[in-house]
């Protein structure tokens, strides 16, 4: 591999940022692409899209009847919970399992404490102290769980900033209304706000937190694997 090519990739890896690496197997040419060569005219940027969605690499046709190998490097997907409640209890042990990094936020230290949460990485600290060192990037998900606008909205309009490929809030139509006004007042554009997925969660008719877990983990999965419009 050419060695340019190699350290761009390398610095995308480091940068948690994804590539792929376009191999065509004729000539043994190769060429980086990246998730914005997905919206230009790059030949196989239908297939690109698939292949950053899904994280897998493989053998594709070109449309002139060549082949080529597509080795998809992209980032672990993260899921940053806010708050630490009866949801996140539910949700961390399904994310991790799904194979997701977790990071559960909460300044109340009644509530982030190590012996309810055994697993993941807890941060017993307000947003605004900790989320500069989380860095929230595309390939993280972030849920905020605490209905409470002094620990959730900071984050929600952070993950919304960078771009997370989800953003959930827990609430119904009435408090999410609310948010609304408060977060535009606060300098979020009109249509970013309404991606985020509130009343959160698919609508499996999910009473406990619990259920309300499982709910959220679906969407969550849902926004990474399938394209924009294709879920909930």
């Amino acid at each position: 591999m050419d060695l340019d090519l190699l350290s761009r990739l390398n610095a995308a890896r480091s940068g948690r940022q994804a590539a792929i690496l376009v191999t065509d197997l004729d000539s043994g040419a190769q060429r980086l692409a990246r998730p914005e060569d997905v919206a230009g005219k790059d030949p196989l940027a239908g297939e690109l899209a698939t292949r950053f969605r899904s994280g897998k690499s493989g053998l594709v046709e070109t449309p002139e009847g060549g082949k080529v190998f597509l080795t998809v490097s992209v980032p672990p997907p993260r899921i940053v919970l806010i708050g630490a409640v009866h949801i996140s209890q539910a949700l961390l042990p399904m994310a991790e399992l799904a194979g997701f990094d977790v990071t559960v936020v909460d300044p109340r230290t009644a509530f982030a404490t190590p012996e309810r949460f055994p697993g993941g990485r807890l941060l017993a600290e307000w947003p605004a102290d900790v989320l500069a060192d989380i860095a929230l990037d595309p390939f993280t998900a972030v849920a905020a769980l605490t209905h409470d606008p002094k620990i959730d909205d900071l984050p929600i309009a952070a993950a919304l900033h960078a771009g997370c490929f989800y953003v959930g809030a827990l609430g119904s139509r009435k408090t999410h209304g609310k948010r609304r006004e408060r977060l535009l007042a606060d300098g979020v554009a009109a249509d970013a706000f309404e991606s985020i997925d509130a009343p959160i969660g698919a609508d499996i008719g999910a009473a406990s937190p619990a259920e309300i877990a499982v709910a959220v983990l679906a969407n969550i999965i849902a926004a990474l694997r399938k394209g924009p419009g294709e879920h909930p």
